[in-house]
């Protein structure tokens, strides 16, 4: 698969809350989450999180996915069950080695998910 299919693979995933089937879709070793305000760097944490979000998600929409080598980039609508927050616009950043997701940088607006977690946010484990 290509690097696009297998980053779209990955949101169908996320979208349909099939975890473990994204979990198969990212390196076991040398992993890196990066957002505005937590850090994963192991797919478990980053999947426990997705998992732990999957109640307030509504839907996750795809609006646009490009590639360029081995770089994919996402924007997304993530809709939410949570009335103060709403939906959230995402751009993602993948790269995409040896068919598996290693990075993920991801861009949003951090106070809406900081206020939503009360400031409970996860840290990185290394």
């Amino acid at each position: 698969m290509q690097p696009k299919d297998i980053v779209a693979q990955f949101i169908s995933e996320i979208r349909a809350q099939r975890f473990d089937n994204a979990k198969t879709l990212l390196v076991a070793e040398g992993f890196e989450y990066v957002g505005p305000n937590m850090r994963f760097l192991s797919p478990d944490d980053m999947i426990s999180f997705q998992f732990a979000m999957a109640a307030i998600q509504k839907d996750l929409i795809l609006r646009q996915l490009s590639a360029d080598g081995e770089h994919v980039f996402a924007i997304l609508d993530y809709q939410t069950n949570f009335e103060p927050i709403g939906d959230v616009r995402l751009a993602l950043w993948f790269r995409v080695r040896d068919d598996k997701i290693q990075t993920v940088e991801a861009f949003y607006n951090a106070a809406v998910v900081e206020n939503m977690l009360g400031g409970n946010l996860p840290a990185a484990v290394e």
